[in-house]
């Protein structure tokens, strides 16, 4: 039987930076990743779905030297976002928030990040393992902590620490978890993926040269139903885009007013699928003046998953902390640190595994649960709040929402944007203001934590 100082279950982001971290500390460390095929790459690799972008604070909390990134990987660098309602809309040049970064952010092409991860990894002396899954983990408390992860190939490894990084599907973490939760709390109800994932699908589309712009990435919301459910473009390179949406897993059309949104027709007898709303997207902007399947062809040959397209599971879930008392870290999209709400968390993902990496090899995990909060506390508080504020809104609410925003942005004299000061520009902003501030403190001091590290039982 094969043992480890550390056992890394997934090989994302989250899972190659506790890797590279552990293995610099100098543990044994194993990656095991199952692999999946992808157009973009050409062997196994993680699921490496596109997100966003980066923007420029996020840099900093992912301890990220742009510099180090190898050719192709940042694709375009970025100068705004524009958020856009109904009838409202607002462009944003900045994040308010303090950065080494010098520029807005960037979007990249994952595929080629994830296998500079994996590079990273494997040159600090990790061993990164694709194609064999782990099929269980069973741990043994009775001296300390020692695990056995059995893979689909049959074989047995053990490991004094695991940390599981198996992204939002959750599907050896939730096991692992149950573990150590008495019944009626069990992680199976908390992190269920169909009740706590959004899901998400997007297109490479090639634009027009006179449409596309490449330092902008776009979200309209209010356009359709659903907490969190918003399409985008961003920009790639070469004039491709992706195309996509985000949208809660199995919702009712009969429990929305058709006529509110802009991408349901009137005789919608179901939620349209991913593809479907890209079309309807892109005839409502562009359908006057160009035929959509001829002048925005989906980019078939090397992009995406498959044929130019993907689709994936995000975590719309609060974050959890981890049984670090039995050597077991969970990290990145399995705890629950990447949002919906925000398209991703590529930063916060390799933040939580850096930290879970660097405690596990030196023997100090119990301090994960601290670190991480004090690592990306600030940012899970902001993207809790705001999701909860916005969660009931309709089309009209967003429309408010942009248009406040948009004269918080010309009043503002400083790098903030949601201030007591800017706030100032109308009852509407005050509002605003106010229900952000209270869901924020609705959930100070951790509370934005929905699985508590004293609920585990030993």
């Amino acid at each position: 039987m094969n043992h480890v100082d550390v056992a890394v279950v997934g090989g994302g982001p989250a899972g190659t930076a506790a890797a590279e971290r552990a293995a610099a500390e100098g543990a044994d460390v194993v990656v095991f990743e199952k692999g999946v095929p992808r157009d973009d790459r050409d062997e196994l690799g993680p699921d490496s779905t596109d997100a966003a972008g980066f923007l420029d604070y996020w840099v900093d909390i992912a301890q990220l030297d742009v510099e180090d990134l190898p050719d192709g990987v940042v694709q375009q660098e970025l100068n705004k976002a524009e958020f856009i309602g109904p009838e409202e809309s607002v462009a944003v040049d900045r994040t308010g928030i303090d950065s080494s970064y010098d520029g807005f952010g960037f979007t990249f092409q994952r595929a080629r990040f994830d296998d500079w991860l994996r590079e990273r990894a494997e040159d600090a002396g990790a061993d990164y393992r694709v194609g064999d899954s782990v099929l269980n983990v069973e741990s043994d408390l009775s001296d300390g902590h020692e695990h056995t992860l059995t893979l689909s190939n049959g074989e047995e490894w053990t490991a004094d620490y695991v940390i599981l990084a198996d992204g939002p599907q959750r599907r050896i973490t939730i096991p692992v978890l149950d573990g150590f939760l008495p019944d009626d709390q069990s992680a199976s109800e908390r992190l269920s993926p169909p009740e706590t994932n959004h899901i998400a699908y997007q297109e490479y589309r090639k634009f027009p040269d006179e449409v596309l712009e490449e330092d902008n990435i776009k979200f309209w919301w209010g356009w359709m139903p659903g907490e969190t459910a918003y399409p985008w473009v961003f920009p790639n390179a070469d004039n491709v885009a992706r195309v996509g949406l985000t949208m809660p897993i199995g919702l009712d059309i009969d429990d929305f007013d058709k006529s509110a949104y802009r991408l349901l027709n009137e005789d919608d007898e179901s939620i349209p699928k991913g593809a479907e709303y890209i079309r309807r997207l892109l005839e409502e902007l562009y359908g006057d003046e160009y035929d959509v399947e001829e002048d925005f062809p989906v980019v078939e040959d090397g992009y995406g998953k498959s044929r130019g397209t993907e689709t994936y599971a995000i975590s719309s879930t609060r974050p959890i902390d981890s049984p670090t008392e039995a050597g077991i870290a969970v990290v990145g999209g399995a705890m629950g640190t990447t949002s919906a709400f925000h398209e991703g968390g590529d930063h916060v993902a390799m933040r939580t595994g850096k930290l879970a990496g660097e405690l596990a090899a030196i023997g100090e995990l119990h301090a994960y649960n601290d670190a991480w909060k004090d690592a990306i506390g600030d940012e899970i508080l902001r993207n809790v709040a705001m999701a909860e504020m916005v969660q009931d809104y309709e089309p009209s609410d967003w429309d408010t929402t942009f248009r406040v925003a948009r004269k918080m942005l010309e009043s503002a004299d400083g790098g903030k944007i949601l201030t007591r000061k800017n706030a100032s520009v109308g009852v509407d902003g005050l509002r605003l203001y106010k229900d952000y501030k209270q869901a924020k403190f609705r959930y100070r001091k951790g509370k934005y934590v929905q699985l508590r590290e004293n609920e585990y039982r030993y």
